[in-house]
């Protein structure tokens, strides 16, 4: 019986060092996505200064050659911006995050543990 008890209790161990490892993975995807739009946001930002910047040079010039360069540059950025926000929300799905794997296990152990009892004509509690 104790031998049972110890190879339960190594199970459980077992199982639960894998849900910790697939919780640590699914936050460090997290942690990339966070990352990600935290970059779009700064280059957001930028784009939005560079916009400005040439909204301002297409008024006081008559010529279109700074303007529109500026203003290429800033809608160059802010479309970089948006698709890096779209890459950092796709990071952030929950995908990932909920140990599925250690749950299957647990369930595996479980069923086996019962069948276990089954055969032995161990009873119910």
């Amino acid at each position: 019986m104790s031998e049972v008890i110890a190879s339960l209790s190594r199970l459980v161990r077992g199982e639960l060092m894998l849900a910790k490892a697939e919780a640590t993975e699914g936050v460090k995807h997290a942690v990339g996505g966070l990352v990600k739009i935290v970059v779009a946001a700064i280059f957001a930002l930028v784009g939005l200064n560079v916009l400005a910047g040439g909204a301002v040079a297409a008024l006081a010039a008559t010529g279109l050659g700074p303007a529109w360069a500026a203003l290429i540059v800033g809608v160059a950025l802010c479309l970089l911006a948006v698709m890096l926000v779209l890459a950092g929300r796709a990071a952030l799905r929950l995908r990932g995050i909920w140990p599925d794997r250690a749950l299957r296990g647990v369930r595996r152990d479980a069923e086996a543990v019962q069948a276990g009892l089954n055969e032995t004509g161990a009873r119910h509690v």
